[in-house]
């Protein structure tokens, strides 16, 4: 499938111009681009070629597209064009609106009955503002929405903020989101976007954490699984690390995260992880946002560090300690009913 890439950024924050050299970039050589309008790119002296109204290509390669009303009517367009042998792309970026919440694009990718058979998600890009950055994401719910879906955030204007003032941003952005990767320079977008290309996976390695609980687990005698927290008391989000050091049953712990995320999407910003499953040599990758779960992928090898299953949580006015409790008494339930 396609990996959609989601740019997105509060309105100020650099998204245009970190836009114009994606779009660009020879590394971006066979991406299709979903943009709200070309002339605020400025994309004239770049143009190679015009599909048609909506869509041009550039002399880098990559495709341009505006988004006219549904960014799923775009991206069926899009496909549409491919299948006909019109155009050719191997992954997309979306760019959002400056007050846009990132989390229904996110949704669309898995919930479409179409475009979830074509598309997945394969990251998230957020610009932050270093210069305005902390007024916006205590007083504008979309700016800490759209930090808090970040795979890699990308610091603006750090030039014009003292060194200690970036710093201390970074570890509010990493409390929000302790997943996301932090740019403060951006050296070449090719490094930018390694990773969020076909084939690839996007996995957060769990911060390491010291065990402020254990609980027995359903597969062994006396398995562990760790938890720490960080918290933003003005925005009531957490982002929340769960490491389990046994190995999971497949069924139970799917069957969990169905019924979480069914009882408190609305709260849970997302969930991705690695997963060790009972019988499989090979890790698994898990990605959820709100009440939907992508498809889980195998990846081809473990990461450096101890053989775990590693999840992180990004929450919203919701307790670790209730999804903490839920893992622990359902993996007692599922004891039970093994040993029965």
């Amino acid at each position: 499938m396609t990996p959609v890439i989601l740019l997105t950024g509060f309105l100020g924050s650099g998204k245009t111009t970190l836009l114009q050299r994606l779009l660009t970039d020879p590394s971006m050589q066979g991406a299709a681009v979903l943009i709200n309008e070309f002339g605020d790119v400025g994309l004239d002296h770049h143009l190679l070629d015009r599909i048609d109204d909506n869509v041009v290509l550039l002399k880098s390669g990559c495709i341009c597209c505006t988004v006219r009303g549904e960014v799923a009517d775009a991206l069926s367009n899009l496909d549409s064009l491919r299948t006909r042998g019109e155009i050719s792309f191997d992954r997309v970026v979306i760019e959002t609106t400056g007050l846009a919440d990132p989390y229904p694009v996110l949704q669309t990718l898995t919930a479409h009955p179409v475009l979830r058979s074509h598309f997945t998600n394969g990251g998230v890009l957020t610009t932050v503002d270093a210069v305005n950055a902390g007024g916006q994401v205590e007083h504008r719910a979309e700016a800490a929405r759209q930090i808090a879906a970040a795979d890699r955030i990308v610091l603006t204007k750090t030039d014009l903020v003292a060194a200690d003032d970036v710093a201390r941003l970074k570890q509010r952005l990493s409390k929000i989101n302790p997943g996301a990767s932090i740019y403060t320079t951006l050296d070449s977008v090719e490094s930018l976007v390694a990773g969020f290309g076909p084939g690839d996976h996007i996995v957060p390695a769990a911060r390491a954490t010291q065990p402020e609980d254990h609980v027995c687990d359903a597969h062994c005698d006396h398995a562990h699984h760790h938890v720490s927290h960080h918290h933003d008391d003005q925005l009531g989000i957490i982002s929340f690390s769960l490491i389990i050091d046994a190995e999971i049953d497949w069924t139970m712990f799917g069957t969990w995260l169905t019924l979480l995320l069914n009882r408190y999407g609305d709260r849970i910003f997302r969930v991705k992880g690695i997963l060790a499953i009972a019988g499989e040599d090979r890790p698994v990758a898990i990605h959820g946002v709100q009440h939907l779960v992508h498809a889980p992928t195998h990846m081809e090898h473990w990461p450096e560090g101890p053989r775990q299953s590693r999840l992180v949580f990004i929450l919203e006015d919701l307790s670790p300690d209730l999804i903490k409790r839920s893992f622990a008494a359902f993996t007692g339930l599922a004891q039970v009913r093994t040993a029965a």
